[in-house]
């Protein structure tokens, strides 16, 4: 129990010392003809008498108390716990190779936007690659600028330098995107279908390091049939993500659905909020003031 001001607490001093005065007064006695005959001692009585007599200052303390605003603590709250998850897209002239019944890009992209309706309350951004690299849309809980950007990133509508693949150029620029972001956990889903130059002479070991460093967790997706790059799982598996193989479209669903279930997001709990405790007191005083009042029909001190 605490209160919002407590300093409002120091005038109980007041009912203490009204009561101890009233206790201490005698007052002027009144000789009545019955008083030198003996009688019996009712303790019952007087007990119920100074109960009645202590009544009203009960219920200026409690007055006191209620001024002094009462505060007990709420129960403490979860709080889900924000992955800001960058996808880094391979957007080279492969990626528009036949995969299923589209392109490679087509189906990278569909599961891509059905994975972010599974992940509500997390925050998503876009970074495609191929020689260069473009942050296309920044971290947003908004994923209307991903649903339609589609048409717009199509590798055969895009200049030509990004046509190469530099996967380890598209990871450093997630690693500067994702460590602005104060809070929540990070992540990168990068989504390629071949080989990258840049990751070879020990540079994935590397880039993996500064990802662990920064505690971002990669998982790759191989759009194409075949195994993925050496380099890519190494990357993976030390930053705690994993390189997963999709050579069609069931298993490019199944991956994101695995990647959902392998990142349950967190839930921490928050610090209780503090709320008023009047009822309490409220009804204690209401109790009291009735008790008053029934007291008031006949338990009184009279002088005779």
């Amino acid at each position: 129990m605490s209160f919002s001001h407590p300093w409002v607490l120091v005038f109980l001093i007041i009912p203490a010392a009204w009561a101890w005065w009233r206790a201490r007064r005698h007052g002027h006695a009144v000789v009545a003809p019955f008083d030198h005959a003996e009688s019996r001692p009712r303790r019952p009585l007087k007990v119920l008498l100074a109960f009645a007599h202590s009544l009203p200052y009960a219920l200026v303390a409690l007055a006191i108390v209620l001024l002094a605003g009462p505060l007990r603590p709420q129960e403490p709250e979860e709080k889900r716990v924000m992955t800001n998850i960058n996808f880094l897209l391979d957007v080279s002239g492969s990626m528009m190779s036949p995969f299923d019944q589209g392109t490679r890009y087509e189906a990278a992209m569909d599961k891509l936007l059905q994975f972010v309706d599974y992940r509500q309350g997390d925050a998503f951004a876009l970074t495609i690659f191929g020689s260069n690299v473009l942050h296309w849309c920044p971290l947003t809980m908004d994923a209307s600028a991903l649903r339609c950007s589609k048409p717009f990133l199509a590798p055969d509508k895009l200049p030509p330098v990004f046509g190469g693949t530099l996967i380890g150029l598209g990871l450093e620029a997630c690693i500067r995107n994702l460590v602005q972001q104060p809070e929540g956990d990070r992540m990168i889903i990068l989504l390629t279908d071949g080989y990258s130059a840049d990751l070879s002479g020990g540079n994935d070991a590397e880039v993996a390091k500064k990802l662990r460093d920064n505690h971002i967790t990669v998982f790759a997706i191989h759009v194409a049939e075949g195994s993925p790059p050496v380099e890519i799982g190494l990357i993976t598996s030390m930053t705690g993500g994993e390189v997963f193989s999709a050579g069609d479209v069931n298993s490019l669903q199944s991956v994101f659905t695995r990647i959902n279930a392998m990142t349950r997001a967190r839930v921490e709990k928050q610090a209780a909020d503090m709320a008023d405790a009047f009822p309490p007191f409220s009804l204690a005083g209401l109790g009291v003031l009735g008790a008053w009042a029934f007291c008031l029909f006949g338990f009184r001190y009279t002088p005779w």
